[in-house]
Protein backbone atom coordinates (compact mmCIF):
# COMPACT_ATOMS: atom_id res chain seq x y z
CA UNK A 1 0.00 0.00 0.00
CA UNK A 2 3.14 2.58 0.67
CA UNK A 3 4.17 1.88 -2.75
CA UNK A 4 0.63 2.24 -4.44
CA UNK A 5 0.68 5.87 -2.34
CA UNK A 6 3.98 6.80 -3.74
CA UNK A 7 3.39 6.14 -7.29
CA UNK A 8 0.06 7.99 -6.61
CA UNK A 9 1.83 11.24 -4.93
CA UNK A 10 4.57 11.15 -7.74
CA UNK A 11 2.14 11.23 -10.27
CA UNK A 12 0.47 13.81 -8.93
CA UNK A 13 3.70 15.93 -9.04
CA UNK A 14 4.45 15.40 -12.66
CA UNK A 15 1.06 16.20 -13.19
CA UNK A 16 0.94 19.57 -11.51
CA UNK A 17 4.48 20.26 -12.78
CA UNK A 18 3.17 19.31 -16.85
CA UNK A 19 0.04 21.76 -16.14
CA UNK A 20 2.80 24.78 -14.58
CA UNK A 21 4.79 24.47 -17.30
CA UNK A 22 2.30 24.30 -20.01
CA UNK A 23 0.72 27.54 -18.46
CA UNK A 24 3.62 29.30 -18.27
CA UNK A 25 5.34 28.23 -21.71
CA UNK A 26 2.23 28.70 -23.17
CA UNK A 27 1.88 32.44 -22.40
CA UNK A 28 -1.80 32.00 -20.14
CA UNK A 29 -0.10 32.79 -16.96
CA UNK A 30 0.86 36.44 -18.27
CA UNK A 31 -1.68 37.78 -20.58
CA UNK A 32 -1.04 41.00 -22.01
CA UNK A 33 -2.78 43.01 -24.95
CA UNK A 34 0.13 43.49 -27.69
CA UNK A 35 -2.24 44.37 -30.30
CA UNK A 36 -2.15 47.77 -31.42
CA UNK A 37 -4.31 49.26 -34.21
CA UNK A 38 -2.12 52.37 -35.60
CA UNK A 39 -3.47 55.95 -35.89
CA UNK A 40 -5.05 57.28 -38.92
CA UNK A 41 -2.57 60.69 -40.33
CA UNK A 42 -6.73 62.31 -40.51
CA UNK A 43 -7.44 61.23 -36.76
CA UNK A 44 -4.19 63.15 -35.62
CA UNK A 45 -4.29 65.84 -38.14
CA UNK A 46 -6.29 68.28 -35.72
CA UNK A 47 -3.79 67.76 -33.11
CA UNK A 48 -0.80 68.61 -35.40
CA UNK A 49 -2.82 71.76 -36.77
CA UNK A 50 -3.38 73.15 -33.24
CA UNK A 51 0.63 72.24 -32.29
CA UNK A 52 1.84 74.29 -35.44
CA UNK A 53 -0.37 77.34 -34.09
CA UNK A 54 0.27 77.33 -30.77
CA UNK A 55 3.84 77.26 -31.52
CA UNK A 56 4.41 79.53 -34.72
CA UNK A 57 4.59 76.97 -37.34
CA UNK A 58 3.54 78.11 -40.75
CA UNK A 59 3.21 74.98 -41.41
CA UNK A 60 2.19 73.10 -45.07
CA UNK A 61 0.21 70.32 -45.35
CA UNK A 62 1.56 67.95 -47.83
CA UNK A 63 -0.56 64.98 -49.36
CA UNK A 64 0.93 62.39 -46.91
CA UNK A 65 -0.21 64.08 -43.80
CA UNK A 66 3.07 65.46 -42.78
CA UNK A 67 3.60 69.03 -42.21
CA UNK A 68 6.46 71.01 -42.84
CA UNK A 69 7.80 75.06 -42.84
CA UNK A 70 10.72 75.32 -44.73
CA UNK A 71 13.32 77.59 -43.20
CA UNK A 72 15.63 77.34 -45.84
CA UNK A 73 15.50 75.40 -49.27
CA UNK A 74 19.08 75.19 -49.28
CA UNK A 75 21.24 74.45 -53.36
CA UNK A 76 22.60 71.85 -54.55
CA UNK A 77 21.24 68.12 -54.22
CA UNK A 78 18.00 66.59 -53.09
CA UNK A 79 18.44 63.14 -51.61
CA UNK A 80 16.44 59.94 -52.89
CA UNK A 81 16.09 56.46 -52.06
CA UNK A 82 20.19 55.98 -52.82
CA UNK A 83 21.03 59.01 -50.91
CA UNK A 84 23.06 59.45 -47.63
CA UNK A 85 22.40 62.39 -46.08
CA UNK A 86 24.25 63.88 -43.24
CA UNK A 87 21.71 66.63 -40.79
CA UNK A 88 21.48 67.96 -37.61
CA UNK A 89 18.33 68.22 -35.91
CA UNK A 90 16.06 68.11 -33.03
CA UNK A 91 13.32 65.80 -31.98
CA UNK A 92 10.45 66.29 -29.77
CA UNK A 93 7.26 64.79 -28.61
CA UNK A 94 4.51 67.58 -28.97
CA UNK A 95 4.53 68.21 -24.85
CA UNK A 96 8.25 69.58 -25.62
CA UNK A 97 10.70 66.51 -24.32
CA UNK A 98 13.47 66.45 -26.38
CA UNK A 99 14.00 62.62 -27.27
CA UNK A 100 16.96 62.97 -29.47
CA UNK A 101 18.91 66.19 -30.60
CA UNK A 102 22.23 65.90 -33.14
CA UNK A 103 24.68 69.29 -33.30
CA UNK A 104 27.66 67.28 -35.05
CA UNK A 105 26.59 66.08 -38.10
CA UNK A 106 25.52 62.35 -38.11
CA UNK A 107 25.23 60.12 -41.60
CA UNK A 108 22.25 58.35 -42.03
CA UNK A 109 20.62 55.87 -45.34
CA UNK A 110 18.20 58.41 -46.47
CA UNK A 111 16.02 55.17 -47.31
CA UNK A 112 16.64 53.97 -43.82
CA UNK A 113 14.78 57.13 -42.06
CA UNK A 114 11.44 57.19 -40.94
CA UNK A 115 8.70 57.84 -43.89
CA UNK A 116 8.00 61.64 -42.38
CA UNK A 117 11.56 62.18 -42.92
CA UNK A 118 11.54 60.82 -46.41
CA UNK A 119 8.74 62.90 -47.70
CA UNK A 120 10.33 66.35 -46.24
CA UNK A 121 13.81 66.13 -46.36
CA UNK A 122 13.06 65.33 -49.81
CA UNK A 123 11.50 68.98 -50.49
CA UNK A 124 15.12 70.51 -49.48
CA UNK A 125 18.51 70.68 -50.60
CA UNK A 126 21.98 70.35 -49.36
CA UNK A 127 21.96 73.24 -46.93
CA UNK A 128 18.27 73.48 -46.08
CA UNK A 129 16.65 73.45 -43.00
CA UNK A 130 12.66 72.03 -42.69
CA UNK A 131 10.76 71.77 -39.62
CA UNK A 132 8.61 68.83 -39.40
CA UNK A 133 5.37 67.48 -37.57
CA UNK A 134 4.87 63.91 -38.25
CA UNK A 135 2.28 61.87 -37.55
CA UNK A 136 2.75 59.01 -35.70
CA UNK A 137 1.84 56.58 -39.19
CA UNK A 138 4.50 58.44 -40.51
CA UNK A 139 7.32 57.76 -37.36
CA UNK A 140 7.38 54.78 -35.50
CA UNK A 141 3.16 54.18 -34.87
CA UNK A 142 2.08 52.21 -32.50
CA UNK A 143 5.71 50.84 -31.94
CA UNK A 144 7.25 53.40 -30.45
CA UNK A 145 11.00 53.69 -29.87
CA UNK A 146 13.38 53.81 -26.87
CA UNK A 147 11.73 56.51 -24.95
CA UNK A 148 9.68 57.81 -27.47
CA UNK A 149 6.28 56.08 -26.91
CA UNK A 150 3.54 54.73 -29.23
CA UNK A 151 1.40 56.77 -31.42
CA UNK A 152 3.43 59.88 -30.91
CA UNK A 153 3.24 62.95 -32.98
CA UNK A 154 6.85 63.96 -33.49
CA UNK A 155 8.27 67.38 -33.79
CA UNK A 156 11.74 67.91 -36.01
CA UNK A 157 14.07 70.78 -36.79
CA UNK A 158 16.23 69.52 -39.08
CA UNK A 159 19.33 70.70 -40.89
CA UNK A 160 20.35 68.94 -44.54
CA UNK A 161 23.80 69.27 -44.22
CA UNK A 162 25.21 67.25 -47.28
CA UNK A 163 23.61 65.24 -49.32
CA UNK A 164 25.85 62.17 -51.15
Amino acid sequence: MVLSNSKTYRMKITVTLLVISFLLYSGTGCIKDTTCTPKTVQSEEMTIVNYALSNGINATAHSSGLYYEIISPGSGATPNASSVVSVTYTGKLLDGTVFDSKTTPVQLAFNSTITGWQYGLALIQKGGTIKMIIPSALAFGCTGAGTIPQDAILYFDVTLVDVM
